[in-house]
């Protein structure tokens, strides 16, 4: 890399994302081509998840300014940060999707919250359902009772309809007899 004032820009920028991010998720690209990378990039980039090739020193200043925790060991070889910045789940499972049909991409481990997890966390992550379906899955339960209340309630006023209908006939079956 270049002068000093462009590791610091780098470092800014990286900073600035790991600010901004819901997740990040890191995963080692050793022996995969410039076609397969570029491939990556443009399905992240549909999902709003931006994609970068860092050097380790330089991301691990920016963690370290960032106050991220635990990411020490993850930081040897080859590393792309796949930063998620529409909702946490995104990167995670985009990058296990895509290392299923690539097996050279090896995920690594994830950031959340300033805190560093391994693979096995962000399969986790990734198995959560997006937020439009945990959206829709609340709309849902709030939904039910109140709609539960709305039929109780609707009881008493049908049983009362009932009599007054009957009521009613018997009035017309009493005048016309």
């Amino acid at each position: 890399m270049g002068s000093l004032e462009q590791k610091k820009a780098v470092v800014a920028e990286t900073l600035e994302k790991l600010e901004k991010a819901h997740s990040v998720v890191f995963a080692d690209y050793r022996g995969m081509t410039v076609k397969e990378i570029s491939e990556l990039r443009a399905v992240l980039r549909k999902q709003g998840v931006e994609l970068k090739v860092l050097k380790n020193t330089l991301i691990k200043i920016a963690a370290e300014q960032n106050g991220v925790q635990g990411l020490d060991p993850y930081l040897t070889g080859t590393n792309m940060w796949a930063f998620s910045m529409e909702d946490a789940v995104s990167a995670a499972k985009l990058l296990q999707e895509f290392a299923k049909t690539h097996p050279k991409l090896i995920v690594k481990g994830g950031i959340m919250d300033k805190k560093a997890f391994d693979a096995e966390g962000v399969k986790a992550l990734a198995s959560l359902p997006s937020r439009e379906v945990l959206l829709g899955q609340i709309a849902g339960l709030l939904q039910t009772p109140i709609v539960g209340m709305a039929r109780v309630l609707q009881g008493p006023i049908n049983k009362m309809a009932y009599a007054l209908e009957a009521y009613r006939k018997a009035q017309e079956a009493g005048q016309s007899a």
